[in-house]
């Protein structure tokens, strides 16, 4: 499987690059990738690759770019974290939701997308995919360990949702893990699983705390998720 670059139009000023793959037969519905603090490296290429491999039109747009466009580090030396972080720390969240719709309707409107659009985010992506569950018009969103979620939840669900909680997540203390499971467990429109005993980014291939059975549990949910909302 192999993808392109392309441009979005942001709905304020100028553009941002986004990694496009689309499904063998060139059409399905759309999903949105979500980075993490990484950019759009090799792990986020993979994975847009992998849904793209799964039957969608996948594409994960450039967040940081109005910091720095065109980022691509990975999680394998401290200057790279101290980077990651700093990008992080410089993150405007608003503006990342409007470029996240911006690239929702891009998506929607290329050939080959049927139109039913969903997002799947990891760690700042995590975050990113519930607001885009409640600030944007996504058809369903799915979470990866995100980050910070106690400070939305009393926001509104408009699109079924699906997180992916690590219980030892060293970024998520487990006092806010029980709050986002108090707001969500009782929501029709909210899905929770717990992976006991994992840490953050256990999907992340290469990652110093990937467990491939958690990893392959979590995708196999995911997949089934969004075949039911997307088809």
């Amino acid at each position: 499987m192999s993808g392109q670059d392309i441009t979005i139009k942001s709905n304020d000023c100028g553009a941002f690059s986004g990694y496009l793959a689309l499904p063998e037969g060139g059409s399905g519905p759309g999903v949105v990738v979500i980075q993490e603090i990484f950019g759009v490296n090799a792990v986020m290429r993979g994975i847009t690759d992998e849904w793209a491999a799964a039957g969608y039109v996948a594409l994960c747009p450039d967040l940081f770019w109005r910091q720095e466009p065109d980022i691509q580090i990975t999680d394998q030396s401290e200057a790279e974290w101290a980077r990651a972080f700093e990008l992080f720390g410089g993150f405007d969240l608003d503006k990342g939701v409007d470029d996240l719709n911006a690239t929702i309707e891009h998506l929607r409107t290329l050939d080959g997308c049927s139109g039913k659009v969903g997002s799947v985010g990891f760690c700042l992506g995590g975050r990113l995919a519930f607001l885009t569950a409640t600030r944007t018009k996504i058809d369903a969103a799915l979470g990866y360990y995100g980050v910070m979620l106690e400070e939305h939840t009393d926001e509104v669900l408009k699109a079924p949702l699906m997180l992916h909680i690590a219980t030892e997540d060293g970024f998520v203390p487990k006092e806010n893990q029980a709050k986002v499971h108090a707001a969500l467990d009782g929501n029709d429109m909210a899905t929770l699983h717990d992976y006991e005993g994992n840490d953050h980014a256990f999907a992340r291939q290469g990652g110093e705390h990937y467990d491939q059975a958690a990893a392959d549990l979590a995708k196999s949910r995911s997949v089934e998720f969004f075949s039911k909302h997307l088809s």
